[in-house]
């Protein structure tokens, strides 16, 4: 079961000990995931989902085509069975990832090696760049968010097409940024905390150049 398995966490004491913020910060200002390199340590998923004084890393992949300036966006299934986190049921999302498992150390880098592990078990993508990091997300609004943190990374793909590979995802497809804001702004679409706060970082790589 995905609630006896043992997944990283580190000690949110420790992970803001230099600064604390909420909603989007930017790589290249606090290396936060070389603080949960040098201090995570593993717990049962179960034990932890209610304990915000741990945070879980989540590695977080905004997907997209340079040529086509589209990004990869789907919806998650709403049907019981299909999708064991409730509280994401039915939600849009623009974000590939999942928790980092101890398998994933095996690895030399266990949150990419745990990014690309989500990424094959979710998704169809072929033709890729290596991901890049972009940021982190922490929000402490959610009951979901209050546990976990993300560290916010991006994949460059030609891929034309993009498909889901999961029973968790109900639809997946490439959607321009006027898609994505239009589904952002509906009062009818329920979207995902993490992918509302990583329109800003998405709309940055999917803007025109400016002349």
């Amino acid at each position: 079961m995905k609630s006896d398995r043992e997944i990283m966490v580190v000690d949110r004491a420790t992970l803001f000990a230099d600064e604390y913020f909420q909603g989007f910060a930017p790589a290249g200002e606090i290396n936060y995931a070389q603080i949960i390199e040098d201090n995570y340590f593993y717990e049962k998923r179960s034990d932890v989902e209610t304990k915000p004084e741990y945070k879980q890393p989540i590695a977080y992949c905004l997907i997209i085509n340079d040529q086509t300036r589209q990004a990869f966006a789907y919806q998650r299934s709403s049907t019981e069975g299909e999708y064991d986190e409730k509280r994401l049921r039915g939600k849009w999302s623009w974000g590939i990832g999942g928790h980092i498992d101890r398998c994933d150390t095996e690895g030399e880098d266990p949150i990419l090696t745990s990014l690309m592990r989500e990424i094959d078990e979710e998704i169809h993508v072929t033709d890729f760049d290596p991901p890049e990091i972009l940021g982190y997300i922490n929000d402490d609004n959610t009951h979901v968010g209050q546990v976990h943190f993300g560290i916010l990374f991006l994949l460059r793909t030609r891929a034309r097409i993009v498909r889901p590979k999961d029973s968790e995802i109900s639809w997946g497809g490439f959607m321009s940024l006027e898609q994505l804001e239009e589904i952002a702004s509906s009062p009818e679409a329920s979207i995902e905390s993490w992918s509302e706060i990583s329109l800003d970082p998405m709309r940055k790589v999917l803007s025109p150049p400016k002349e």
